[in-house]
């Protein structure tokens, strides 16, 4: 089955054709189509082809499922003997895509 290493958001995820894959949050509607860098590429034969720093030629093609917001993270600061308590909550905004080609 080929892969691939895309970037998106300033992350790098590694995709397989009709994978589901979180991403950050991509300005696109559900069931909208697009198109995401490809760094590295391997087929099924075993050849892989690295990119400095995109492949040239290589299209990832994706289509937008929806958009959702992550787990409930907890940040919480304390000065020890100052009586200072902080708590600040954060969800982060997230797109779901599917992958539909590799080429």
């Amino acid at each position: 089955m080929a892969y691939a290493i895309i970037r998106s958001g300033g992350k790098q995820f590694r995709v397989e054709e009709g994978a589901r894959v979180r991403l950050p949050t991509i300005n696109k509607r559900a069931g909208e189509a697009v198109e995401l860098e490809a760094l590295v590429v391997g087929g099924a034969d075993g050849g892989v082809k690295i990119g400095s720093p995109l492949v040239e030629g290589a299209r990832v093609a994706a289509t937008v499922v929806d958009h959702g917001r992550g787990e409930k993270i907890i940040v919480f600061k304390k000065k020890r003997r100052k009586q200072y308590k902080r708590t600040q909550g954060h969800r982060q905004n997230y797109t779901t895509v599917k992958i539909d080609s590799i080429g």
